[in-house]
């Protein structure tokens, strides 16, 4: 079995990862990918929305199944290149993507399917600035405001500071995208994530991302710093819960406007008084959750997500999981996220312990065998263990003996569960 990965950060080497255990032992090509995955797949250069180019690439190598890691060529159509090209391909349509690419989208979609989310209102381009004012009016006082495209995880402002809100409004708004206004959603955030087939839908485990750049929370929003999984403070059955107020009826909605869903859909919420409501959508793995989600996962990777693309998930056994916890801490950059340095040396990297191992993300290769900082978020370390304070444990042994330059780490990933400091309301 061949397959292709279209992306180049440490979620697609947590799928190429899990990939390559899988008992089939698939042959593994990854576009344009980075210089830690060169050990598990074959490398080709690629820009990830040229669809063209990629179709030609899958019949180049014979590509029995494309998985699509991020959501900019999802959002771009290149799933639906592929397909019209005859290629099984793991990732939505254009038109399903959109839950991602416009937030206003999903906001009508989870209107018509009855499922919980913020109020939100929408600001065009050319809004005047009395507009944009009567519109902070009548939110706050917590303000979120959103890009309504794609953003990369940091296109979303969370403030008490009015003067804020109305700044990233600005700033949005003369870029020529649109603002969303949302109330603020109060509970501790799960993300969930779901392989969906029309109105077939299977859960994953649940995770929590972190996603300001240090600890407590504090500093600018991020692609995300960290993640954990599963989550010891979810309610019983709050997985089941989920997937039935929110995921179903989206799943229903989106095969009712003739766009059916195919691929994986993650549902980021926040857990309050009512239970979960939406904060977004989006059309594709998670980046930091997948890398400890996946580290998880006994069910073989290939044929899951094999079946997911050939509209047999219904079929497919259920999944099986290791028992235990796993946590992933990013490092990053110096200058992440605004403008982070490249080119610095990495030293210390851990070998790859099954309980204790290293992703690549923005890394190249430098002199000799070592590699060199080559983006924003530059490694994720992923620990295993019995439970949530091991894992921990193991997670930050390793990432400590990484140096790199400038490079700095949130230490407090998980730290809130394992202390006990969680809890819905």
């Amino acid at each position: 079995m061949n397959i292709l990965v279209i992306g180049a950060g440490a979620r697609e080497h947590a799928l190429l990862r899990g990939l390559s255990q899988d008992p089939t032992a698939p042959r593994l090509h990854v576009a344009p990918g980075n210089a830690g995955m060169a050990e598990l797949a074959t490398l080709h250069d690629l820009s990830v929305t040229d669809a063209e180019a990629t179709v030609a690439l899958a019949r180049e190598i014979a590509a029995d199944l494309v998985v699509i890691g991020p959501e900019v060529p999802l959002v771009a159509g290149v799933s639906d290149a592929l397909r019209e090209a005859g290629f099984a391909v793991f990732g939505p349509s254009r038109a399903a993507a959109q839950l991602e690419g416009s937030k206003a989208f999903a906001k009508e979609v989870m209107a018509s399917a009855g499922v919980a989310t913020a109020a939100a209102e929408r600001i065009a381009p050319g809004a005047s600035s009395g507009e944009i004012e009567a519109a902070l009016d009548r939110f706050g006082p917590t303000w979120v405001v959103k890009d309504d495209g794609l953003a990369g995880g940091k296109g979303v402002v969370v403030t008490p500071e009015r003067a804020a809100a109305r700044a990233h409004a600005d700033s949005v708004l003369a870029a020529g995208n649109p603002v969303l206004l949302e109330s603020f959603l109060d509970g501790p955030e799960v993300s969930l994530f779901c392989l969906v087939d029309g109105e077939t839908v299977v859960p994953l485990l649940p995770a929590q991302d972190h996603k300001r750049a240090y600890d407590g929370d504090e500093g600018p929003n991020t692609g995300g710093m960290g993640a954990y999984t599963p989550l010891p403070w979810l309610p019983e059955g709050g997985v089941e819960r989920i997937v039935t107020e929110v995921c179903e009826p989206v799943a229903r909605e989106m095969v009712a406007r003739g766009t059916p869903y195919s691929g994986l859909l993650y549902a980021g919420l926040a857990w309050g008084a009512d239970g979960p409501a939406v904060v977004e959508f989006n059309a594709r793995f998670g980046d930091p959750e997948t890398q400890a989600v996946l580290s998880l996962l006994r069910t073989p990777l290939a044929g899951l997500l094999d079946a997911v693309a050939r509209g047999t998930l219904a079929q497919h056994p259920p999944l099986e999981w290791e028992e235990g916890s796993a946590v992933t801490v990013v490092l990053a950059a110096e200058g992440y996220p605004d403008s982070p340095r490249k080119g610095d040396a990495l030293r210390g990297i851990p070998g790859d312990d099954p309980q204790a191992y290293t992703l690549h993300a923005g890394t190249a290769r430098g002199e000799g065998a070592g590699y060199v900082s080559a983006g924003g978020r530059v490694l994720s370390v992923v620990g295993k263990g019995e439970d949530l304070a091991t894992a921990r444990d193991r997670a930050y042994a390793a990432i400590g003996r990484i140096e790199m330059a400038g490079s700095f780490y949130r230490r407090d990933i998980g730290l809130a569960a394992v202390e006990g400091r969680i809890a819905t309301p």
